[in-house]
Parts: C-alpha cells; structure tokens; sequence
C-alpha cells in the first residue's frame, strides 16, 4: 500500500539465534529499540501496542523521530511510518520468519529521501548515498537484536561502530 509511494527500498535480513515467538516478544514490547538499538538513545510509548501504536525515538545526536504503526500482525512483523518533524514519512517494514529454533528478521526502509518523484535526479544520491548509509545502519541493527538476545544485556551507544546520521 504504501510501498508505491516510493521508488526504492533497503532491505536487511539477519539471522536470529531465537525463535521466532521469543523475537516478536522482544520487538512488540514497549521501548523494545532500547534494548538492541544503538543508535537509539531512548524509545518512548505515546501508545502501546497494536495497530495505531505510536512512540518516539530519541537517537543519540539528539535526532527525534515519531514512529506511527500502520499494520500490526502478531508474531509475524508490523509497518510503520517514521518522521521528524520536519521531513516527509519514510515507511519501513519488519518481518519475522521462523525456522524451528532460529528466525530470520528482514527490515525493509522505504526512505523518503532521494526516493520520491524522478528516478532520474535521484538514482545517483539514492544508490551512492541513501542505501549504503541505511544498509549499515541496519546491520548494526542486526548486531545490536544478536547481542541482546545471546546476551539479555542492553547494547551500549554505537557499539558496533558510529553512523554519519544517528550516532
């Protein structure tokens, strides 16, 4: 649905030492970006959980964006909208596989930036700039939910390294 919007999109898909019940678990639970983020600073609930849920993410560069839930499917994944206040919504996806005693994560982002209207003024600072960027930032994501769940400790500030944009 709100995937035509945009031109392009980055996916990661990390697997998870989990299943995929203990993963949806973790990342359904109020302020769960606190946990396994680490660029996130803090994850504050407008309103927890289901469809229409809404929080904040404070990043760690003092960034603050607005999370707005528009599908939820239990222990399945959910869609979201994420701004500040100033730009227009990115949309990003999260799905949950399970394989047994293990699960696969896929996060996809549907970045607003250099991703709406002309393909062709965009695919130079979309491919060379956008995606690689939000490609690591994902990774990092993928290390941080790794962590927490071999560790049941929360991940320190950018610890897998800093982000140009978040850290």
């Amino acid at each position: 649905m709100y995937e035509k919007n945009y031109n392009w999109k980055v996916s990661y898909t990390v697997l998870l030492p989990t299943s995929a019940h203990k993963l949806w678990s973790l990342i359904s639970s109020p302020n769960n970006l606190e946990y396994f983020h680490p660029f996130c600073y803090k994850n504050i609930i407008t309103k927890w959980p289901g469809l229409n849920s809404i929080d904040q993410v404070h990043y760690h560069n003092g960034h603050l964006y607005k999370r707005n839930f528009v599908k939820w499917i239990n222990n399945i994944g959910y869609d979201l909208l994420i701004s500040n206040e100033k730009s227009p919504k990115s949309f990003v996806k999260w799905r949950i596989k399970d394989l047994d005693s293990q699960c696969k994560l896929t996060i996809t982002i549907y970045p607003y930036i250099y991703n709406m209207n002309s393909k062709w003024l965009n695919a130079v600072p979309f491919f060379f700039i956008v995606k690689p960027s939000l490609y690591n930032y994902l990774q990092n994501i993928g290390k941080g939910l790794i962590y927490h769940i071999e560790t049941n400790n929360k991940v320190a500030k950018n610890q897998f390294g800093n982000h140009n944009w978040f850290s």
